[in-house]
């Protein structure tokens, strides 16, 4: 493994939401048969071919970090859970497509990591707004993931999909809904299977192939998240 280039993405969300399944079935092609809990951090590598079948083609080792715990979690933890946040590449924030609150979450693990700050709530302002103006330096790349899609019943995906909508426009990332369990949601040539692959490239391309980063793709050009915006009633 030594001999290839690797980039570090960080996968973040809320206990629970799958993170642990979702990176058995990136790194094994397998539906992970007995999930548990993450404790501190585990890491699992994939291989991927940056710009497949062009001339510029090349093989990397992606490393997914599957963080553990919770923000409610006691404030060593999450100061333990801040050594993780280093050097890191790209992000994928994931949620449970059935929990609201997973996603809602998602603001505040995005921030303790880009922040590097184990007290994500220091920034929130008393209107339930977060300022994206303290993160303007940043540039690392974002990708969101909903699972237990299959969850969802039919008279209700609609009106999920338009909120996971709203999370992809503040986040400024490509979205990829999903079941764990079925490898089939990211078999070769579907959408998110190209989605996927778009992102790992960006990752690489902004480590190895970027002199002058931009400022931060997740915060670039609005003020605030709103957390009025997810519509949650």
């Amino acid at each position: 493994m030594a001999s290839l280039d690797r980039v570090k993405v960080l996968v973040l969300g809320d206990s629970g939401v799958g993170k642990s399944s979702l990176v058995h079935l990136l790194c094994q092609n397998q539906v992970l048969g007995n999930p548990s809990w993450t404790v501190g951090c585990s890491v699992d590598v994939r291989v991927q071919d940056y710009k497949e079948g062009t001339p510029e083609e090349k093989t990397y080792y992606i490393e997914l970090w599957d963080v553990g715990g919770s923000l409610g979690s006691a404030s060593s933890i999450k100061s333990t859970r801040a050594v993780f946040y280093n050097s890191v590449n790209g992000i994928m924030l994931v949620h449970d497509l059935t929990n609201k609150k997973s996603s809602q979450n998602l603001y505040r693990w995005s921030l303790e990591a880009l922040s590097k700050d184990s007290s994500p709530t220091r920034v929130i302002v008393s209107n339930g707004d977060y300022d994206r103006e303290q993160f303007a330096e940043n540039s690392v790349p974002l990708l969101l993931i909903g699972t237990k899609f299959d969850q969802i019943a039919e008279t209700k995906r609609t009106e999920v999909l338009t909120r996971t909508a709203f999370l992809s426009e503040d986040f400024n990332a490509e979205e990829i809904n999903l079941d764990c369990t079925n490898p089939r949601y990211l078999a070769a040539g579907t959408s998110n299977a190209v989605k996927l692959s778009r992102f790992f490239d960006k990752v690489i391309e902004k480590r190895y192939f970027t002199r002058d980063p931009s400022p931060m793709i997740g915060f670039a050009d609005r003020k605030r998240f709103n957390f009025k915006s997810l519509h949650y009633d």
